[in-house]
């Protein structure tokens, strides 16, 4: 058997790369017998068959097993991530903070390392966005503003990029793809415009695929989305997920607090003392509570 890595997956198809050959790859039946899914970055032993397939494009074979995952993602689905990127734009669509919460949830959770872009600052002003950068540098992620149509910034976000596997994510029209085009010339992944109409973007990949970049490493371009379920997330769990929260961990009166109602909470004297920022509090209680009822149901 030889061991690649799944770079693409199409209408049950997965593409696998080893050795610097792309195979064309069926997943053995026992995977869908054990509920189990093949995620772009996975890396699996394939064994390989005799016969190019009709399209004389690529070789053919099997996928037999996967190996094991040090993380993975539901939403995009892939594995074996390094770092997330999720990108907003300061304009059109306007940030969509909870939404912004939720990504960073799912990331944190799978022990991934997020970084949070701003794009198109070309086309507002440092107002429209200053509060979030704020809000997030002072939770203590790292913010980059910049323009994928301008090339403003760009050299900050390479930099991050370089010998890591990453995952771009965020939702329609916000220049996902734009921002990979600039960063890695030839590229020609497609772009969409943004719907003035309704304020959205197209979608326009279509996929999720692992690029390669010449400067080391590769990169995810995942479709884009206006909504995202807390999936897999006990309710218990979740203030291990809001990273600011940290710090006071076993500094409540009772262990296992929620920081929902509780006397003595070190979450909420934080709170009232502003070193936990209120938004982010309050989205912390609404999941929450939304966890709290899924569980009941």
């Amino acid at each position: 058997m030889v061991q690649g890595t799944i770079i693409k997956g199409i209408a049950g198809f997965y593409y696998v790369e080893a050795d610097q050959t792309i195979y064309e790859c069926k997943a053995r039946g026992k995977f869908r017998k054990d509920n189990i899914v093949p995620l772009i970055g996975d890396n699996v032993l394939i064994t390989l068959g005799t016969e190019e397939n009709s399209g004389d494009k690529y070789q053919v074979a099997v996928i037999e097993e996967i190996l094991d995952r040090k993380n993975s993602l539901i939403r995009p689905p892939v594995a074996n991530i390094d770092q997330a990127i999720v990108v907003f734009s300061v304009t059109y669509p306007e940030i969509h903070l909870d939404l912004l919460d939720r990504f960073l949830i799912t990331i944190e959770k799978e022990n991934i390392t997020p970084y949070i872009v701003l794009n198109k600052i070309d086309d507002g002003k440092e107002e429209d966005y200053h509060n979030v950068v704020e809000t997030y540098t002072q939770v203590g992620y790292e913010v980059l503003c910049l323009s994928a149509k301008k090339a403003i910034n760009i050299e900050l976000l390479k930099a991050k990029l370089k010998d890591r596997t990453t995952v771009f994510a965020g939702p329609s029209g916000v220049g996902k793809s734009t921002l990979l085009n600039t960063i890695e010339k030839g590229l020609s992944l497609e772009t969409g415009e943004m719907s003035h109409k309704i304020k959205r973007g197209k979608h326009t990949t279509r996929h999720v695929e692992l690029i390669p970049l010449s400067m080391g490493g590769f990169v995810l371009d995942t479709p884009g989305f206006t909504s995202l379920q807390l999936e897999g997330i006990d309710k218990d769990d979740l203030r291990y997920y809001f990273r600011e929260f940290k710090i006071y961990e076993g500094l409540c009166k009772f262990n296992g607090c929620s920081h929902t109602h509780e006397p003595g909470c070190a979450v909420k004297q934080a709170l009232e003392t502003g070193k936990v920022l209120k938004p982010r509090y309050d989205s912390y209680i609404t999941y929450y509570n939304q966890l709290q009822d899924i569980r009941r149901w």
